[in-house]
This record gives C-alpha cells, sequence and structure tokens, in this order.
C-alpha cells in the first residue's frame, strides 16, 4: 500500500486475533508498530515473536487515566503521537438480554465504546496538533443488524458507528476517520464462545463459504491507512464474506 512505510501506528489490542495481524501486516509495510493491550503475558509473547515491533504498552483503554499515561509513553517510543491508530480492543458475553447484568452491561460498553473515545480523543489530539492522521475505528456487523445474545456488544458496537462518523466530521480535513465492521471472523474470543458446531452453523450463511480470519480484516486496515484511501472518511466498511447481504444475520 502506498504511504505506510515510516508511519507511526498504534493498534489497541494488539497481542492477539485481528490486532495482531494488524500489526504485523503494517510491519510488512514497513511502518512503526506500537502495540497496546492489558493482557500482559500476551503483550510479552507478542514482543518475543515479533521483535520488529517498535515497542509495548499495557493499558486498559476503559480507563481514561491509563489511557492518558499510555500515550506519553507512546510519545517517547515513536517520538510523538501516531500518524495512524487502529483502535481494535474490544470484548464480548454470550448472554441473553434478559440475563444481562448492569456490571457486565458496564463493562462491555466501557471497552468497547467509552475506549475507543478515550483512545480516539488522544490520538486526535495529537493528530491536529500535527500533521495529521487515520483513525480506523472497529466496529461490528453487529453495530448494523440485530443478533441474538449480544445485546450489550450489539449496542457498543452501534454507538461505534455513530461517534466515528461525527469524528469524520469534527475532524476533517486533517484527520480521516471510519469504521470496520467485520463479520464472523475465526478469532480467540470467536472460538471462545462457539462451539464448533455453531460455527458450522454460521458459515453455512456466508455466501463466500468460509469464516473470515484475522488476515482479512488487517489487509482492509492497511488499504483504508493508506493514501490510496486518502478520498475516504466517514465510511463504514463492512468486511463479512456477504453474510448480512441477503438479511441472514439476524437468524438464530
Amino acid at each position: 500500500m502506498r504511504g505506510l512505510k515510516g508511519k507511526r501506528v498504534l493498534v489497541t489490542g494488539g497481542a492477539r486475533g485481528i490486532g495482531a495481524a494488524t500489526a504485523i501486516r503494517f510491519m510488512e509495510e514497513g511502518a512503526l508498530v506500537v502495540v497496546l493491550d492489558r493482557d500482559e503475558v500476551a503483550l510479552e509473547h507478542f514482543q518475543r515473536s515479533q521483535p520488529a515491533l517498535c515497542g509495548t504498552i499495557k493499558a486498559d483503554v476503559a480507563d481514561a487515566d491509563q489511557v492518558n499515561h499510555a500515550f506519553e509513553e507512546l510519545d517517547d517510543l515513536v517520538c510523538g503521537g501516531p500518524d495512524i491508530l487502529i483502535n481494535n480492543a474490544g470484548i464480548s458475553i454470550r448472554h441473553r438480554f434478559m440475563d444481562i447484568s448492569p456490571q457486565e452491561w458496564r463493562q462491555v460498553l466501557d471497552v468497547n465504546l467509552n475506549g475507543v473515545f478515550y483512545v480516539a480523543q488522544q490520538a486526535a489530539k495529537r493528530m491536529l496538533a500535527g500533521d495529521g492522521g487515520v483513525i480506523l475505528n472497529m466496529g461490528s456487523t453487529n453495530g448494523l443488524m440485530g443478533y441474538h445474545h449480544y445485546a450489550d456488544y450489539n449496542a457498543s458496537k452501534a454507538g461505534v458507528i455513530a461517534l466515528s462518523r461525527s469524528m469524520a466530521l469534527e475532524l476533517a480535513p486533517k484527520v480521516r476517520v471510519n469504521a470496520i465492521c467485520p463479520g464472523y471472523i475465526l478469532t480467540p474470543m470467536q472460538e471462545a464462545e462457539y462451539t464448533p458446531e455453531m460455527l458450522r452453523a454460521c458459515e453455512v450463511k456466508i455466501p463466500v463459504g468460509r469464516l473470515g480470519q484475522p488476515e482479512d480484516v488487517a489487509a482492509l486496515f492497511a488499504f483504508l491507512a493508506s493514501d490510496d484511501a486518502a478520498f475516504l472518511t466517514g465510511q463504514v466498511f463492512v468486511i463479512d464474506g456477504g453474510e448480512i447481504t441477503g438479511g441472514l444475520a439476524s437468524q438464530a
């Protein structure tokens, strides 16, 4: 992709799954990558496996103070704020709407929506003071369609989509902002919540005939962050193998 070499990139939730695949893709493009994650063990393992990383930062995106300190650390690691933010960190809990506790509701919204806001605001502050940049927020097809057993997650991702559109308007023209909405992607989080039988049932609904891989989403992130996407902002990009095209996502 054009324009990624030498760019300073921060990937949140970057130690595993889509985040890790995205960090690796940007390093392959010649970018200077730092990953942020709250899992210290996963961070250490990823750093050992990826010596080209510029560094790792342990922080919980749901905690505004930790995010502020993380960006101070990032400033030292890459000589300033990021040129590109991949705002990927997120969690989900599979449960029925009537079983969601207030604590679980707050936990999911704190990470998936509040965390995206805290991180994006810190990144945007630095981008606006410098030469601009790109912010890519992790949404989901769950924010566009109704899915069983994920009411809190669905609400958080719908919020990310609306937040991304508002950010794109207010931060233009120096900062481009888009939301990426994956469907079923085979990640550790997905595998922890779905049995093999459930995953096969999802797979048959997808027109391309397979579940997505983290590398599929990483490729979209790389394109949208590149100069090839310079005229794209305020948009929602679905990457789901065609799943919601036929309105099948709401099936139980």
